[in-house]
């Protein structure tokens, strides 16, 4: 690459840096692409980098593939409903240890080694939740345990963060009014802070190129989806498993407030900066 085509990166991110200065991106990032430690590494450094030119970013972290972990050393078995872990005590006590002691202060430590600030937020600490019943399917009809629903967050806590130029970590618990701590999922909880933020943008960093028209073939990705598009690939039952909580609070974020959502390949290097700052974009953008 010469001198002149590096200046033309530059020249093309320009305008995006000028249009997002002080803006506020919620970020949710988990799932398989955090068990990449350079991959996270990197992923990591563009938040950093985003943070550095004026955009106010929140990241709101899953845990999957470590808590799958910590629960088979434990020795309980778990299983999924339309996306959604089902959590019962047990379960819970290793969610919490694991996302509080592990990947949180995880993030936060290689944040800060990358020049960034951060901050650990613990999810029970902002947001108040209430139980989630599962509805659907006959199979989605089984109790879910432990997993809350948003119904408020404090969204000051994470204002006053943004406003000192440190990066909020958020964990994707929250508190029910019986006292209760609750697993939130991480989509879900990203979509509601989202739209409590008015955020410019949410984005989900997944292991998926953002929305496929054929869950069987990964080059037919969507580039853009609407509500009505949604609907259409709902009754086609495109959108299953890990896809419906993601969609699903895409859409309740864009009728809060949120300028765009997109839906981005985390495996690929750098996915969020091509994104925000290049003509062309990669992934699935929804807009209403």
């Amino acid at each position: 690459m010469t001198p002149a085509d590096k200046a033309k990166i530059f020249l093309e991110a320009l305008p995006y840096v000028q249009r997002f200065r002080d803006a506020s991106f919620v970020v949710k990032y988990g799932g398989a692409v955090m068990d990449d430690t350079e991959l996270v590494r990197q992923t990591l450094r563009d938040l950093v980098l985003l943070e550095a030119v004026g955009i106010q970013v929140v990241l709101i972290h899953g845990g999957g593939p470590a808590i799958g972990r910590a629960l088979k050393e434990a020795g309980i078995s778990w299983s999924f409903v339309d996306g959604l872990r089902v959590t019962d005590a047990p379960t819970m006590r290793i969610i919490e240890r694991v996302l509080a002691t592990e990947v949180g202060p995880a993030i936060v430590e290689i944040l800060e080694s990358l020049g960034g600030a951060a901050r650990q937020v613990l999810g029970q600490e902002v947001f108040t939740v209430k139980p989630l019943a599962a509805t659907g399917s006959s199979e989605a009809k089984r109790p879910l345990g432990f997993v809350g629903e948003p119904i408020s967050v404090d969204g000051q806590a994470i204002q006053s963060l943004m406003a000192k130029r440190v990066i909020p970590v958020v964990s994707p618990l929250g508190r029910g009014e019986d006292g209760h701590l609750y697993n939130i999922n991480a989509d879900t909880a990203a979509g509601f802070l989202a739209g409590a933020l008015r955020a410019e943008k949410l984005v989900y960093l997944t292991d998926v190129d953002g929305v496929l028209r054929d869950p069987q073939d990964p080059k037919s990705t969507i580039s853009v989806l609407t509500p009505k598009d949604v609907a259409v690939l709902r009754e086609r039952g495109v959108l299953q498993g890990g896809m419906l909580p993601k969609i699903e609070s895409a859409l309740r974020a864009l009728h809060s407030g949120v300028g765009k959502v997109h839906l981005l390949d985390g495996r690929i290097p750098h996915a969020l900066l091509l994104e925000v700052f290049t003509d062309s974009g990669i992934g699935t953008e929804l807009i209403l």
